[in-house]
């Protein structure tokens, strides 16, 4: 389950960092982030009872300007790539079916949450697209995404300055410890949006 807007961000008893910043290769955080996705799906299925899931799924992806992001992508999962065999769009890089279908994705609807600035819920959608597409980015790329999706699942965007912050010290080289510090300290003047005075 998705935490909630503002929620305190709480230690993966696995790897040890911020939940859901561990993934892919931690295999808690990994399914919780998958887990923002199927929690989705489970609900939109609920709805279609009675179709087969692969009827559901190819219906969502031949429309997916029309269905949530996290439908989307958990529909996407269920369909197999004719050219790889992987799960659809989630394939390598060299794969031309999965790659037009992660580009489709993006035509999904993401509606941010109540209390959150707007492009929150794109900023979740990107970093979780990421995150379980592991292999279509640079590490450091990876390492930013990955560490900075627990505060965007809390609510926090970061402004174009601490982004780059956050940017700039992983190319430093920066351990991911020493990144988290950094967020956290952007997360502590944080307040989520209609709860405190708008930050600077």
């Amino acid at each position: 389950m998705r935490p909630a807007i503002g929620a305190a961000l709480v230690r993966c008893g696995e790897c040890g960092g911020h939940e859901y910043s561990g993934a892919p290769d931690c295999g808690r955080c990994r399914t919780l982030v998958d887990d923002v996705v199927e929690e989705e799906w489970r609900r939109f299925r609920a709805e279609w009872a009675a179709e087969s899931e692969a009827e559901v799924a190819g219906l969502v992806v031949a429309e997916p300007d029309r269905h949530d992001w996290r439908v989307v992508d958990a529909a996407l999962d269920r369909i197999t790539c004719d050219e790889c065999g992987d799960r659809l769009s989630r394939g390598p890089m060299d794969c031309a079916a999965c790659n037009l279908a992660h580009g489709f994705r993006y035509a999904a609807v993401e509606t941010d949450r109540p209390g959150v600035s707007p492009l929150n819920e794109h900023a979740v959608r990107v970093n979780v697209s990421v995150v379980r597409r592991p292999q279509t980015t640079s590490a450091q790329e990876l390492l930013v995404r990955r560490l900075l999706l627990p505060a965007l699942l809390v609510g926090f965007l970061p402004t174009t300055a601490e982004a780059q912050r956050v940017s700039a010290l992983v190319k430093e080289g920066a351990t991911p410890d020493r990144v988290v510090e950094l967020i956290d300290e952007l997360l502590r003047t944080w307040r989520p949006a209609g709860r405190s005075t708008a930050r600077p």
